[in-house]
């Protein structure tokens, strides 16, 4: 390659990126400050490779869910993890009624051509101690200590009738919960610097009172370390600094939202064995995905019924239509 060559590929203007990349840095400046981006010259420059990195660390993270698992009363009955996460039958009935995501769905067009639908589903495990017969080297004994598994809070999220489009729509939660996480991040910096400047006008304004008194020069000390983070938590929220801080964040995804393997074998009423041995007892393999709140929620994709969605959501309005009757 010639030198001019080279000269004249360095001066060539990047490549915009692919649509993807572009949706999610008009997200990023929405949900950040929507005027980031007009105050930083090289914002798109600056976030597409950090954000590119992103959606394939979320790509993965949608990759390794599980499923499709069809939850419904005959996998109550019969898929040990399925039954791991209803108390009964009719609480996945009332999940489906319940949930607005699917109330949503149903009412849209598409969902009048398929059979079935996709959903990701997630659940908190819970625990509890309990005191119970049981057996133990072949006696009966009461008040035997036990631990017992149960699941609660069921949530259906981005129903959609086609799996991979389901997964596309995840990939782009998953990175706007990258994004909101940055967003409380800057939204505590802001609180906190709100913070310093009343303390720091109140200290001034006690030095005042106390000018001459043998405390002044304590006060003034204090005052002066004071000024000085207000100054540091300022300069962290300025506009070039808040795009490095959010790229170096999108750098490191697993530090915010990831995904931890989790086992624990149970029976049919959800009492922890140390292991499975027999008919009635299982080991349960399924991930736990932390996020934004740092609470761990069981995930996996799951394949539901239209028919039986419908009927559910029809089920609940009845419900409630003869709960506001009485």
């Amino acid at each position: 390659m010639s030198l001019f060559s080279a000269v004249a590929d360095f001066l060539k203007p990047s490549p915009p990126p692919d649509p993807a990349v572009r949706e999610a840095l008009e997200r990023a400046a929405e949900l950040i400050d929507p005027m980031l981006r007009a105050a930083v010259a090289d914002f798109d420059d600056a976030l597409s490779a950090p954000i590119t990195h992103a959606l394939n660390y979320c790509d993965g993270l949608v990759a390794a869910l599980p499923g499709p698992l069809d939850v419904n009363r005959q996998a109550f009955a019969t898929d040990p993890l399925v039954h791991a996460l209803f108390a009964t039958a009719d609480d996945i009935r009332q999940m489906l009624g319940r949930s607005e995501a699917v109330r949503d769905f149903l009412a849209g067009p598409d969902a009048r051509e398929n059979e079935q639908f996709f959903v990701m589903l997630a659940a908190r495990r819970m625990q509890r101690q309990q005191l119970a017969l049981a057996e133990q080297g072949g006696i009966i004994r009461s008040e035997v200590p036990q631990t017992v598994v149960y699941f609660s809070g069921q949530t259906l999220i981005e129903p959609s009738c086609q799996l991979d489009e389901m997964r596309q729509r995840l990939r782009r939660k998953a990175l706007e919960s990258l994004l909101l996480s940055f967003q409380s991040h800057v939204q505590a910096l802001r609180e906190e610097r709100e913070g310093l400047r009343a303390e720091l006008s109140a200290g001034r304004a006690q030095q005042k009172a106390l000018q001459g008194n043998a405390e002044c020069g304590v006060r003034t000390r204090h005052l002066v370390e004071l000024d000085r983070t207000l100054r540091d938590k300022a300069e962290s929220l300025m506009p070039e600094q808040l795009v490095a801080a959010l790229a170096d964040h999108l750098r490191a995804p697993e530090s915010a939202l990831f995904l931890t393997p989790a086992s624990v074998t149970v029976d049919r009423m959800g009492v922890v064995q140390a292991q499975a041995n027999d008919d009635d007892v299982f080991t349960l393999d399924f991930p736990e995905l932390t996020a934004r709140d740092r609470r761990q929620y069981l995930t996996t994709l799951a394949r539901i019924s239209r028919e039986e969605a419908l009927e559910a959501v029809a089920m609940v309005r009845d419900e409630q239509r003869r709960f506001m009757i009485i």
